[in-house]
């Protein structure tokens, strides 16, 4: 099967952020599939406008040169959304496939996914990892004469494809409200990568060694963006509260994202700065496992909204995957999964106060600990296993390239 893969945030392992897209695609050449990647440089690594052409683990790698980071203003991202659409567009229709598989976000990504569809009367699979428009409307993003546009967008990427994925329970609850039938909806949340994450106890103890400010102290990691939806200041007060308790709890952000200089602000302010509060800027993925492995416990976090529940974020399936245990402050399929399996422990949203005390007791039960980073790993080997859950993405393009010629 040809595969074109069209994603505008793809990452390889040496950049930061999270690696589904290549972990998908590599084990799909793996399994004998040839995959085109459609893709963006942001980061100005390539100059000049021109696409470029690389060959990542088997992976055909397009890159068009599209500057996007967090720090961009809402009108500066859209930009960069439509003028990827364009370029991706003529692209991806260029080239022979048998399959698009077009996963968001941004939603604009529908575009040159239907474009290629229409052009070589393929099937198109559209993989929504966030429910749009209903999150950006949320925060803000979207307002006022962009709404209807958005919407139709939604319903245009939905209306052309053959099934959809969903990253998890509630994006394909929030799909089927949309009319699109349930029977051609399959969930392949993010998956757990034990192959780079399950390291050695000495890599995590040679971080703590090497970290002045840990050695042998309690860690609560959070390692992700600092977006305006990832709500981190929870996490400065949350060590505010904590230092008055336990001092010697250390929590460590690792991440880059428009809030970096609030929350160092906020984390100043508070008194907690350097103190049991750290930060640090984003690493490549290949190096995440040593922190992680010298974390007690993961957080992931967002700000206290509904929208954000059905989530599938890369850091709790990290953790997971790691063997640490997990906190989060949110509610939905994964605090229903925590609380069922005991693979970590729910906070409250805003009672700071109760979440410090929660997660004070769980940082001082070695047993809890020790049983809920046995469950997180056991999670990661079987239910949100990479290798299972690419063999499940193949199955369900092959089904949606055979429906196609069926009709």
């Amino acid at each position: 099967m040809r595969i074109l893969y069209l994603h505008q945030y793809f990452n390889l392992p040496t950049d930061p952020g999270g690696t589904r897209s290549y972990e998908m695609a590599r084990r799909l050449v793996a399994f004998g599939h040839k995959v085109v990647m459609i893709t963006s440089e942001r980061h100005g690594k390539f100059a000049g406008r021109n696409w470029r052409v690389t060959n990542e683990t088997g992976i055909e790698v397009h890159w068009l040169p599209v500057l996007y980071d967090n720090h961009m203003s809402y009108p500066q991202r859209i930009r960069a959304f439509v003028r990827f659409a364009i370029g991706a567009s003529l692209r991806a229709a260029a080239i022979p496939a048998d399959v698009v598989f077009a996963t968001s976000t941004p939603l604009t990504i529908a575009i040159p996914g239907v474009y290629a569809s229409k052009r070589q009367k393929i099937p198109m699979v559209f993989e929504v990892r966030d429910l749009w428009p209903e999150l950006p409307i949320a925060v803000g993003a979207l307002k006022g004469i962009m709404i209807p546009p958005a919407y139709w967008l939604e319903n245009f990427a939905y209306k052309h494809s053959q099934k959809i994925v969903t990253l998890s329970p509630g994006m394909r609850d929030g799909v089927i409200k949309t009319g699109f039938p349930a029977e051609k909806i399959c969930v392949i949340p993010n998956s757990a990568d034990i192959t780079l994450f399950q390291v050695p106890e000495e890599t995590g103890l040679q971080f703590r060694a090497a970290t002045k400010w840990l050695q042998d102290n309690p860690l609560v990691l959070y390692a992700g963006t600092l977006g305006r939806i990832n709500g981190i200041s929870y996490l400065v007060k949350l060590a505010a509260e904590t230092i008055k308790v336990a001092p010697k709890i250390r929590f460590l952000v690792v991440g880059d994202g428009a809030e970096w200089q609030k929350i160092e602000s906020k984390a100043k302010k508070l008194g907690v700065y350097k103190n049991n509060f750290f930060m640090m800027h984003s690493v490549p993925k290949k190096d995440m496992p040593s922190i992680f492995s010298a974390a007690t416990v993961a957080v992931s976090l967002f700000v206290d909204m509904p929208q954000m529940w059905a989530n599938s974020a890369n850091k709790f399936f990290d953790a997971l995957a790691s063997g640490t245990p997990v906190a989060i402050n949110y509610q939905g399929w994964q605090a229903d999964l925590l609380k069922t399996t005991g693979a970590g422990i729910v906070l409250p949203a805003k009672e700071i106060n109760v979440a410090a005390s929660r997660l004070i007791d769980f940082l001082s039960a070695p047993e809890r600990l020790a049983s809920a980073a046995r469950t997180a790993t056991k999670l990661a080997e079987i239910q949100f296993n990479r290798n299972h859950l690419t063999r499940q993405l193949e199955t369900t393009l092959l089904e949606a390239v055979n429906d196609f010629h069926d009709q």
